[in-house]
This record gives C-alpha cells, sequence and structure tokens, in this order.
C-alpha cells in the first residue's frame, strides 16, 4: 500500500539505525504531532537527553530501565510514560523490545529536514 499524509504502512515504511543496538521508524507527523517507533535490543541505550518537546510513550513489547529526571523504574509490554519537556530521560533496553513515541511538537531533528512550515490545517 502506498503511504499518504494521513496513512503510514509498516511493511512500507523503513527503519533507520540511530545506535548499535537501535533503529527507529518515523510512522506520521505534521510539524504539530509526531509518532515513532523505536527498536531496541537487549544492551541498547537510548542516552540520557533532554529536549523542548512533550513525549509519551507506550511500550509495545520488551523490558526496560527507564530514567525520567531522577526516577528510575523497570517498565514492561503495556506499560507507559509521559515525560515533560526538558526533563533529562533515558533507558537500557533488558528484554529486546519496541517503544512507541508521541512527541509534540514534531521533532524535525528526526527528519533531517525542514517539515515545519506544513500547515496541518491546509
Amino acid at each position: 500500500m502506498q503511504p499518504t499524509p494521513e496513512y503510514h504502512f509498516d511493511a512500507d515504511t523503513p527503519w533507520e539505525e540511530v545506535a548499535p543496538g537501535l533503529t527507529r521508524q518515523i510512522m506520521g507527523y505534521d510539524g504539530k504531532i509526531m509518532i515513532v517507533k523505536a527498536k531496541f535490543e537487549t544492551g541498547a541505550v537510548g542516552n540520557l537527553h533532554k529536549h523542548y518537546h512533550s513525549q509519551v510513550t507506550y511500550v509495545e513489547s520488551g523490558e526496560f530501565e527507564m530514567t525520567i529526571g531522577d526516577d528510575i523504574r523497570i517498565i514492561k509490554a503495556g506499560d507507559s510514560y509521559y515525560i515533560p519537556p526538558m526533563v533529562m530521560h533515558g533507558c537500557v533496553c533488558k528484554v529486546p523490545g519496541i517503544l512507541v513515541d508521541v512527541f509534540s511538537p514534531a521533532r524535525e531533528d528526526f527528519l533531517g529536514h525542514e517539515m515545519l512550515d506544513k500547515d496541518p490545517s491546509k
């Protein structure tokens, strides 16, 4: 199936290597929101970082040691979490899995080109 601005199909959407054992798949976005799947192998690290975007994540599969601010917890398939803007966060994968991230506004740095001039009202 052909992707459109409204539909992104898993089989047709490429995975991009981000770091050893970590790939991501951008599943849809406009300037205001973005959904991304991140696939982790055991031991892969999402380095501690912060950004101005709000983030909500659903754990599709696997197990992760998640750090948000000073709080460290083990999260598993079916769990979710929220990260406010500018809060340090990162994770270590304990069991291979996939995190589904939603960012607002969209992570323009993931795209490698300017996309914020898109007007979703048009």
